[in-house]
């Protein structure tokens, strides 16, 4: 840490040029130690009732930057609502208990207006947004009218372009893909100055990936990469030790467990994924290739490398799989008629996001106890991997109110937020410190499993713009595929059309 940086903090303090709050938020930002940012607050002098402890640390349009400070002297922060940049300081959460909202008195001087906010519609996150937006509102008396976007990815990308090609004021903030920054960019609000500390906060990646031509456009909320459920008790009564590391391992054991399934349960399938002709398969099959020696659909510089030996005898592969370890239906399948098939004890193994843990692991789930978590399965001698997701929250800048959704944004990507969805939904933290905290670990144990998994990006930022068209031309392929067709002939011209959408 630059002692300048440190020393500059220090003398504003002591000159009463900051308050105790924003000391101490830009202490927890700069990575300070409790003892010094104790010292720091020292500096402040006795702050009055309400301010901020040390320990409490433990753990287009441009919106202006003020918007989101909580005035010095505000009360103090309440169980589950640390002040914003701090961890949270362990907090045990339920769905019931959702984090207070700590701009509560930056947010109210907008009460009665009205956000449109479109919002998940995938697993549990319905619910936590219901949840989060009912404790905005009773906070801020701002109402969070909530439009379920559509669960396809590629249906969704749609629905947005063509709110922004109209230049329309009925969406407020929304759900960004990782991969659409780049393509959206024009048309969100620049959020660098507003959010300049919330965003020392995140991975640095992710902010550097939502910042297009030095505008940060999108605020990261929770990370996403593909991984596999299995059933242990499946496991178990097949006499298999462990879950497969290979993707032959993954064929021996589905067919073995379909084949002694079947008899009680005709609708058991051995492996289920997101198959149907949309996003979701673009990111299943990026995982295919890289994890058995067939690359990915396009280098650094751009060049399309899909049309080769590898990445043919790969999709074919998993084409063979389909009426064998994997049921017909899973062409049509997206992320939650996977999970549910899974979920509902007609299937040994699921590809799926991270979300999934805290439903298939519910007391309430069908199998319950009986669901464990691994990487990917990879060809010997290749890297097991997992396709980057992952989502972002923006405003559009033809929003009518722009600085309510601004402080809307602040509240459901804070440390607070995102740790009740890490307990509640076991959605993955983009800040650190929350994903350090030890209810998070404790409610989303295959984190550390996931540590050495390559992460599989797609080719969204060489591709910009026109990534869509390339994500229709690569799940439009392969989907053909699984549906009998030849990769000799249909990844020619898959590639094609990808170097087409491209250029």
């Amino acid at each position: 840490m630059d002692d300048g940086t440190v020393t500059g903090l220090y003398r504003a303090a002591l000159a009463g040029r900051l308050s105790r709050r924003d000391v101490l938020r830009r202490a927890t930002a700069l990575g300070l130690s409790t003892p010094a940012i104790a010292a720091l607050l020292a500096a402040c002098g006795g702050g009055g009732a309400g301010e901020p402890t040390a320990t409490t640390a433990g753990g287009g349009t441009v919106v202006t930057p003020t918007a989101g400070r909580t005035p010095a002297g505000s009360p103090a922060a309440s169980p589950g609502a640390s002040p914003a940049g701090s961890p949270t300081a362990g907090m045990t959460y339920t769905m019931d208990t959702p984090p207070e909202v700590f701009n509560a008195d930056a947010a109210s001087q907008y009460r009665g207006q009205t956000i449109t906010y479109y919002g998940d519609t995938v697993g549990i996150g319905g619910e936590l947004d219901q949840a989060l937006a009912q404790k905005f509102t009773e906070a801020t008396g701002i109402t969070i009218n909530i439009v379920p976007k559509p669960q396809s990815a590629t249906e969704n990308y749609a629905t947005y372009l063509r709110l922004f090609q109209a230049q329309s004021p009925d969406m407020d903030v929304m759900m960004i893909d990782v991969i659409w920054p780049g393509a959206f960019a024009p048309h969100l609000l620049d959020l660098t100055e507003a959010f300049a500390e919330e965003a020392a906060q995140h991975y640095q990646t992710i902010i550097e990936n939502n910042t297009i031509d030095g505008k940060l456009v999108a605020i990261p909320w929770f990370a996403d990469f593909g991984m596999l459920y299995y059933r242990t008790d499946l496991l178990d009564k097949y006499g298999f030790s462990s879950p497969p590391q290979t993707w032959d391992e993954l064929e021996e054991m589905a067919r073995t467990i379909v084949e002694g399934e079947q008899g009680a349960n005709p609708n058991f399938g051995g492996f289920v994924f997101q198959g149907n002709a949309y996003e979701g398969l673009t990111c299943n099959a990026l995982e295919w290739l890289a994890s058995t020696g067939g690359g990915r659909l396009m280098d650094d510089q751009g060049n399309v490398t899909v049309n080769n030996p590898e990445a043919i005898a790969t999709l074919n592969r998993v084409r063979g799989w389909i009426g064998t370890i994997c049921p017909r239906g899973v062409t049509s399948y997206q992320e939650e008629d996977s999970r549910n098939v899974f979920q509902g004890g007609n299937a040994a193994f699921l590809r799926n996001w991270p979300y999934v843990y805290a439903l298939a692991t519910a007391a309430d789930s069908p199998v319950a106890g009986q669901v464990g978590v691994a990487p990917l399965p990879a060809a010997a001698g290749q890297p097991h991997v997992g396709t980057v997701g992952g989502w972002q929250l923006a405003v559009s800048r033809y929003s009518r109110v722009p600085e309510a959704a601004a402080e809307f944004v602040r509240y459901m990507t804070s440390p607070q937020v995102q740790s009740y969805r890490a307990q509640v939904g076991s959605f993955v933290p983009t800040i650190p410190s929350v994903a350090a905290e030890e209810p998070v670990i404790k409610a989303m144990p295959f984190l550390a499993e996931m540590e050495d998994v390559e992460r599989v990006t797609r080719p969204s930022r060489q591709t910009g713009e026109q990534y869509n068209q390339v994500s229709t031309a690569v799940f439009q392929g392969v989907n053909a595929i699984l549906n009998g067709q030849d990769a000799a002939q249909v990844v020619p011209q898959m590639a094609q059309q990808i170097e087409r959408a491209a250029s």
